[in-house]
């Protein structure tokens, strides 16, 4: 970006004659050093945050301070100026430790000071010129500040998006190690917090910022990056307090994803559990086209079936050892479990085939319900049982 010159002359031009002229730059620069000095102090009394700044910090600004006001004179000698060349002198750190406010201040302070100083030192006609001239030129180096601040913060926020892209890449391969966590750190982001992955289709049109702003207002923080056509999110917060909390709260930010299924992993304990969350999301995210009728957002665990027959190990194992292992602990519920579905979730059928009382029936069927956490009398997750005691007894 090409950076255009204040415009130079615009004092002098107020003032007729060239002897004139040099006579108010010839005083003006036998004022710079009693300027500058004055602005230091009026920085230390006027602001509390200049005392609090180390040395380093405090010299680079009266080299700034210094800097505006030699400008000013550069200025008004009809020079061509460049305002950004003032902020040159300072290291590109100091746009770190020393935020836009202050450098507002900074401006502010130097602007007061030199007019005060105009008032104090210099001749009654030199007032006028100089005074409409610092005007001019504080304004312009107002303009150059929010410029060096802009750029600094687009350099630092393309930074932060690169991070946040290794960060998220670590975790999906699973290779969250200490340098994940340093680099994480680094975002501001509490490693030790609960942690859920979340995959979602990529919108068209970046949303992430939105979706900043959303989860923020839910008192969760996120990462989030694409990768191909899918967008990947981890959310941590105090209010992931469970798997169904974590799923109520992405709901609402449904709106920041894309059409499509959106899958949340399991909850996690910290950073360091985040791949087993984000490989539980992504199984699931591959196979929730295998259940259209299902809600739009999703806990991983609600797909184990089209899990297990797309091929995730990790999902069959889920059923086979977790579900169906509950239900062969009781010989006589695993036979209710099976009987009842062969008989087509009919109650009376399910107790004649088994020559017990209904009631019976029923109350096997809630302690099925109760040990596996499926209910056998709704079809989906009649489904999820079915299918688990066919891969247990594969597996036996």
């Amino acid at each position: 970006m090409s950076v255009s010159p204040a415009r130079a002359g615009t004092l002098p031009a107020t003032v007729a004659s060239t002897r004139t002229r040099a006579g108010i730059l010839k005083r003006l620069r036998a004022a710079r050093s009693t300027m500058n000095t004055a602005t230091l102090a009026a920085l230390e009394t006027r602001h509390a945050w200049f005392a609090e700044l180390d040395a380093e910090s405090r010299s680079w600004i009266s080299i700034l301070a210094r800097g505006g006001i030699d400008g000013f004179v550069d200025w008004v000698s009809g020079e061509d100026f460049v305002p950004e060349r003032v902020f040159d002198a300072a290291p590109r750190a100091m746009a770190g430790r020393i935020s836009l406010q202050q450098t507002v201040d900074l401006v502010r302070t130097t602007t007061d000071v030199v007019e005060e100083q105009i008032q104090l030192l210099l001749p009654r006609a030199d007032r006028q010129p100089l005074q409409i001239g610092i005007v001019i030129f504080s304004r312009e180096i107002a303009f150059a500040a929010a410029a060096v601040y802009a750029r600094a913060a687009e350099a630092r926020g393309a930074w932060d998006s690169r991070i946040e892209a290794t960060v998220i890449d670590a975790v999906v391969r699973d290779e969250a190690d200490e340098s994940v966590f340093s680099r994480a750190s680094t975002l501001g982001w509490n490693s030790e917090a609960p942690t859920v992955v979340v995959l979602a289709s990529a919108p068209e049109e970046p949303r992430v910022e939105d979706l900043r702003r959303a989860a923020s207002r839910l008192g969760l923080d996120v990462l989030a990056a694409t990768q191909g056509e899918r967008l990947v999110c981890i959310l941590a917060g105090a209010p992931l307090t469970d798997a169904e909390t974590a799923c109520a709260l992405v709901r609402q930010l449904e709106y920041c994803f894309a059409d499509g299924p959106v899958v949340v992993g399991p909850l996690m304990a910290g950073l360091g559990g985040a791949p087993t969350s984000a490989r539980e999301a992504a199984y699931g995210f591959r196979a929730a086209k295998a259940w259209p009728e299902g809600p739009r957002t999703l806990l991983s665990s609600d797909l184990l079936p089209e899990r297990a027959l797309a091929g995730d190990g990790h999902a069959r194992r889920a059923l086979a050892r977790g579900v169906f292992e509950a239900l062969r602990s009781s010989k006589e519920l695993l036979e209710t479990c099976v009987g009842f579905l062969d008989a087509g979730s009919s109650t009376e059928a399910t107790a004649r085939a088994m020559y017990i009382h209904p009631n019976t029936v029923r109350y096997r069927l809630k302690r099925i319900q109760e040990l596996t956490g499926y209910n056998p009398t709704d079809a989906r997750e009649a489904y999820v049982l079915r299918l688990a005691v066919t891969l247990g007894r594969l597996q036996v």
